[in-house]
């Protein structure tokens, strides 16, 4: 059996390109063994000057509005361009094995075999809002292999856009006309976050409905907040049967991508991103260090069952578990 790469063969196939060789490291950086944790962090350490040169790109949208078709027809033409583009799709996981469900490579067979496009489909398992907890990972990794669009797909509207957002450069929201009351359920926030809007399956008879949409949707992005971006949200149609529209999309996020650079925000949105994943990941590392301690564990099991039985507060239970993991911290140091 083959010994496992080392941390310098990693980022020397990365940046050479090595597909297999990026499959592999990606599978590192979501084991959560610690051992492969620590190397994780040495390989994104030691990739770090290599990242930062791709627009990233944040999809979503309602389920059934297509997005995985939309991509596969937007990646082609995006890698006709002479652009490389990964691919990162956070899927729904399954709750008794934790695997994923809908398995992207399945859905994009066709961009799946372009040589410039590489899919990665990942399982969201506990992660609040489905999205991967490893994702940001993953864009600097796509990014040093020389990836020029990165796209995180997510499950659908829900809390993973607000993390989604907080990660990508461009947010497109992808919506459906003709199916009622197009304002309606959609939420303010999301709308806000969005930079476009995208009315799909803009052909045949529902041609007449995307255009009615998109003035309404027009309208209502008139009424959002500007963000500090200066960008004007835009509101599109596209069809991805016809491919109509696919080339406007790309024009207009190459748009974007050259005014915010012009005006410095995008490498300050991304200073920013980056302030917020220090906390997170800080977060992360308390709560592995804490769940390390088997007497601190068994304490908190008590208190659980003392909560139900509503022998206790969950603020006094809260207390008396951070003095059991002070404790804990003292007598293993």
């Amino acid at each position: 059996m083959k010994a496992r790469l080392s941390i310098q063969e990693y980022a020397t196939g990365i940046t050479a390109g090595d597909r297999v060789i990026l499959g592999k490291a990606l599978s590192l950086v979501e084991s959560n063994l610690p051992s492969d944790q620590q190397e994780a962090a040495q390989l994104i350490e030691k990739i770090k000057d290599k990242t930062g040169n791709s627009i990233r790109i944040g999809i979503t949208g309602v389920p059934g509005v297509g997005k995985s078709t939309f991509i596969e027809v937007f990646g082609k033409f995006v890698t006709d361009q002479r652009k490389k583009i990964a691919v990162l799709t956070i899927d729904p996981s399954s709750q008794l094995t934790k695997g994923s469900i809908l398995g992207d490579k399945t859905r994009m067979a066709d961009l799946s075999k372009n040589p410039n496009a590489f899919i990665r489909p990942t399982a969201s398992g506990n992660t609040l809002g489905g999205v991967a907890s490893k994702t940001r990972e993953a864009i600097l990794l796509c990014e040093a292999a020389g990836y020029d669009v990165i796209i995180i797909e997510t499950v659908g509207v829900g809390q993973s856009e607000v993390a989604v957002k907080n990660m990508v450069d461009f947010f497109l929201l992808l919506m459906l006309a003709g199916a009622g009351d197009e304002l309606q359920g959609i939420k303010k926030g999301i709308m806000e976050m969005a930079d476009a809007v995208l009315i799909t399956k803009a052909d045949g008879d529902n041609v007449k409905h995307a255009t009615e949409a998109q003035a309404e949707y027009q309208h209502a992005l008139h009424l959002v907040p500007s963000s500090g971006s200066n960008w004007k949200p835009k509101v599109l149609t596209c069809s991805s049967l016809t491919k109509k529209g696919i080339p406007e999309i790309w024009q207009m996020i190459e748009a974007y991508k050259n005014q915010t650079t012009q005006s410095g925000f995008l490498e300050e949105n991304r200073r920013q991103q980056n302030a917020s994943w220090l906390q997170e990941y800080f977060q992360q590392l308390l709560n592995n260090d804490f769940r390390r301690f088997a007497d601190v564990q068994k304490e908190l099991s008590d208190l659980e069952k003392q909560i139900v039985n509503k022998e206790i507060s969950v603020h006094a239970a809260g207390g008396k578990l951070l003095s059991s993991y002070y404790k804990a911290l003292k007598k293993h140091t």
